[in-house]
């Protein structure tokens, strides 16, 4: 679209947005009165429809929806409209919204018995959060991250279970399979519709490898409407950042929507510039009234952090050596991700709908860096070791099928769908092991000096995995009040791994990976929502497509959960509160041999458990004061984990899993206090946290308090000051016994987003 648009067109866009607001947001008198309101948050899910009146359909039939949601010509301008604020406030949660990560029958939150957020673009925009990190973690209840250049920068932790190999990630509900601990994208936030989050075992839903939970990063789609938008922002480290983004309809049948977001940045720490790039761009066509294309591209390329983490001294931080980066200076990380998607939406009568998607993933990293340092008391210098030089390369090919029916049985309203997943993956793992090299720094003024290439650069083994699974889920609707939702999923993944240094470590291993759950809801009264639960996981002892040889011969670890809890929205969406409850086992987990400590070959013989309380609430107290808040309280351990230390077994029951807080907890203000000024502050509090599974060193609990103050002269123009760590906290994210990654210090920041 041509950034020059003459006097008519901007008419006619302001006129016909202007029509539009005033269909989906009637305008009372007293919200006519609420200059000084708070601005009103779009609930994810809803369609842009024309002002003619629908046809006559049943509830559940998706075809005429679709076609009432495709114009077949723009709505004509009508005369425009004095801005103003709802009277009611927003959901907070979004508890009536369909969400499609914990369910595949596009059930509500409400109607849901799991504990499932969603976190809207207007929020995330609203608060700053630039990452998928921050949105995550200082939005949902029980969620906190353990991010390191190692594992791409996007692990997270909840109810007691860490890492990529137990807290999925998503892109529009395609997993990739993780390689080596490590997931690269979905990273940025600006191209992200909405990101739903659940709690607890996911395997139900997309297979092994998610009993702690699971996060679906929904992409921005296509829109009937025409929409521009751009920003640009500026902080105190220097990350100079600019956006992009554009929909609307190139016909009658086709739409599309392109998002584009570029970084460069100085960093906090030194020698750290970093650069990322993302493009997402897709374009749906509506072939008919009941069928539907999307196809969409996504990639993105990124330069990231290269700071590994500051040690310590003598088992303590030292704050002085908080910016200090003892990387080599020539250090190189990067990462290329690709996601391409065909989906394609079919009802093919009514009750009865198809769904597909296709998908081509790929992605491409490289380190080469030194990764560990530890501090000399003899020499009061930094040692650095582990040279390490890596590539993944890796491409997934698969396809998700599925068709629902919505109907009767026996006289009782009912939805079922049943569908397939299918993939082919393939990972190349090239490394200098046994990662050589050593060097010693000062821990100031010093010379970082070049990689050390010790060892050679070669492959070193290659995987292809075929995966297929079968799943099903049902909710029968007993009563009005009352409805059963169940759901069971078979895997059923092949391995096969050629070893290029030592050929006796190939070998082929195929799986089998079932999991279900059931779930009551109760609603005694309209929008109160009572439910339990119970439901199975599975997760592989490591990561499924890099499986080693010691590990091949392992079963799956299995992980069931009991969970119960209450929703309710109040008051037409003024009050939102949830609580829930739950217990976590998981079996089967690797542990050493208590009997022959000797022995490095572990067992399948250990067992973790996690039991919590997790509770949200948000308010809005007037029409001009918003507060929301979350908590989650837990008791993670180990039940039965055996470790050798000094050549004898130790057993580590009663212990704290590492990178586990066991309070965390996020409260947020938002106050419309002056007309077009808005101010917020949120506060993240995070409970100490063990940095071994010894529980030798405890890493302190920290609160991270971050504040903006936003001016909107008009409806189009949007300028925000920002300051994040208000109070300058020093904090860890993630860290062992001689070395933690520290948190982002206060950073300020400005920013100016306009839409056209």
């Amino acid at each position: 679209m041509s950034p020059v648009l003459n006097a008519a067109g901007r008419n006619r866009r302001l006129l016909s947005s202007a029509a539009f607001v005033s269909l989906i947001w009637p305008v009372t008198a007293e919200a006519q009165t609420a200059a000084r309101g708070l601005d009103p948050i779009v609930v994810e899910g809803q369609s842009v429809r024309p002002s003619k009146p629908r046809t006559s359909a049943s509830a559940g039939s998706l075809r005429h929806r679709r076609a009432a949601a495709r114009p077949a010509v723009m709505p004509a301008p009508a005369q425009p409209q004095a801005a103003a604020t709802s009277s009611a406030a927003p959901p907070t949660f979004n508890l009536g919204t369909a969400a499609s990560s914990a369910s595949r029958l596009n059930l509500t939150p409400l109607q849901t018995p799991a504990s499932v957020e969603i976190i809207t673009a207007d929020t995330i925009a609203e608060r700053g959060q630039h990452n998928v990190i921050d949105a995550v973690t200082q939005n949902a209840a029980g969620f906190t991250a353990s991010p390191r250049p190692g594992n791409g920068g996007l692990a997270f932790n909840t109810r007691g279970f860490t890492g990529n190999g137990t807290v999925m990630s998503l892109y529009d509900g395609t997993r990739m399979y993780v390689g080596s601990g490590t997931m690269t994208y979905p990273f940025d936030t600006w191209t992200a519709q909405r990101i739903e989050v659940l709690r607890g075992p996911a395997s139900v839903m997309y297979g092994e490898g998610a009993i702690g939970g699971a996060i679906n990063v929904i992409s921005k789609k296509p829109s009937w409407l025409p929409r521009n938008e751009a920003e640009i922002s500026l902080d105190t480290n220097l990350t100079r950042r600019l956006a992009v983004d554009s929909t609307g309809p190139i016909n009658p049948n086709v739409s599309y929507r392109l998002a584009a977001i570029g970084n460069m940045s100085d960093g906090w720490v030194d020698r750290d510039k970093t650069s990322n790039v993302a493009v997402s761009g897709s374009v749906r066509v509506q072939a008919a009234d009941n069928l539907a294309f999307t196809l969409s591209e996504d990639y993105a390329d990124r330069s990231p952090s290269r700071y590994f983490g500051t040690p310590l001294v003598n088992g303590r931080l030292d704050e002085a050596l908080r910016f200090q980066n003892y990387n080599v200076g020539d250090a190189s990380i990067r990462y290329r991700d690709n996601w391409t998607q065909l989906k394609t939406e079919w009802d093919v009568a009514e009750g009865i709908s198809v769904k597909n998607v296709s998908y081509y993933l790929s992605t491409h990293r490289h380190w080469k860096d030194v990764e560990s340092y530890a501090y000399s008391p003899t020499t009061g210098n930094i040692n650095r070791s582990s040279y390490i030089e890596i590539f993944h390369d890796q491409e997934q090919v698969g396809n998700r099928f599925d068709t629902t029916f919505k109907g009767h049985v026996f006289g009782l309203a009912n939805e079922f769908v049943a569908g397939f997943d299918i993939n082919r993956i393939t990972f190349t793992h090239t490394n200098n092991s046994p990662y050589a090299g050593v060097s010693s720094v000062t821990p100031y003024g010093f010379d970082p000096g070049s990689f050390l290439p010790v060892s050679p650069t070669r492959p070193s083994f290659h995987t292809q995995t075929m995966q297929y699974g079968l799943f099903a889920e049902n909710r029968l609707s007993l009563t009005d009040q009352l409805s059963v939702v169940g759901g069971v999923r078979s895997d059923h993944p092949t391995v096969e791994r050629t070893d290029f240094l030592t050929p006796s470590n190939s070998f082929e291993k195929s799986y089998s990976a079932p999991s279900w759950r059931a779930g009551l809801v109760y609603t005694p009264i309209k929008d109160l929502a009572l439910y339990g639960q119970y439901s199975t996981a599975v997760d592989p002892v490591t990561n499924l497509i890099t499986m080693t040889g010691v590990n091949r011969d392992f079963a799956l670890s299995t992980g069931k959960q009991v969970e119960i809890g209450v929703k309710q929205q109040l008051a037409g969406g003024r009050l939102e509160w949830t609580l829930a409850g739950y217990q976590i086992v998981k079996n089967n987990i690797l542990a050493r041999d208590p009997q022959n400590p000797a022995n490095t070959n572990p067992l399948q013989i250990g067992q973790q458990s996690s039991r919590g309380i997790e509770a949200s609430a948000g308010l809005k107290v007037t029409d001009t004061i918003r507060l929301d808040a979350n908590v989650a309280v837990l008791r993670a351990k180990y039940d039965d984990f055996v470790q050798v230390v000094g050549g004898r077994a130790v057993n580590y029951a009663g212990n704290v899993p590492n990178n586990v807080p066991q309070v965390v907890s996020n409260i947020w203000a938002t106050w419309a206090f002056a007309a077009g000024w808005t101010a917020n502050a949120g506060v993240q509090l995070v409970g100490d946290t063990w940095a071994d599974d010894a529980n030798t060193l405890v890493r302190p609990a920290y609160n991270v308090v971050n504040a903006g103050l936003i001016w909107k002269p008009d409806a189009q123009q949007t300028f925000a000051l920002r300051v994040y760590n208000l109070f300058d906290t020093v904090y860890t994210t993630s860290g062992s016994t001689t070395m933690w990654q520290l948190g982002m210090p206060r950073t300020a920041e400005l920013s100016y987003n306009v839409k056209f």
